[in-house]
């Protein structure tokens, strides 16, 4: 006697043999991988552009990549300081995907504001390595925006 189980393990596995993935159908096209930067990556930036909008501190910045290779786990802080050099807040912003070389992004920071808040500072690194921020006049804005 033949139990049902069997029928559907047997249809199961029928499925599976006969199913094509779109990639060996030839439907999409694969992608090609390239190597992310090592050790020290460029990018260029805009003066970032910081605005008090109700209780925030909103700072603004576009940001090129430079380097050679894509930028995996681009990764950018804001730290906001007082008078005698006491951190009181900050914003971090990490990109989501690899910056591919010459790709351009529009970061937005933002801080709840304090009375304390004088003077800030920006540190920008990667998963491999740290980066070098270049300051230009200008950059082409991006066609999506990214926050």
């Amino acid at each position: 006697m033949i139990r049902p189980s069997r029928y559907l393990l047997a249809a199961v596995a029928l499925v599976g043999l006969t199913a094509v993935s779109p990639a060996v159908a030839g439907q999409a096209t694969p992608r090609k991988l390239i190597a992310p930067v090592r050790g020290e990556a460029t990018v260029d930036i805009t003066k970032p552009d910081t605005k008090v909008i109700k209780n925030e501190v909103v700072t603004v910045i576009m940001v090129k990549n430079t380097a050679k290779g894509p930028i995996a786990g681009l990764k950018i802080e804001e730290n906001w300081y007082d008078k005698a050099g006491n951190p009181v807040g900050g914003d971090t912003y990490r990109h989501p995907r690899p910056l591919p070389p010459n790709e351009v992004i529009k970061v937005t920071l933002t801080t709840p504001r304090n009375a304390q808040m004088t003077r800030n500072q920006y540190q920008f690194t990667h998963s491999n390595g740290t980066i070098k921020p270049n300051s230009v006049a200008k950059l082409e804005a991006p066609k999506t925006t990214t926050q």
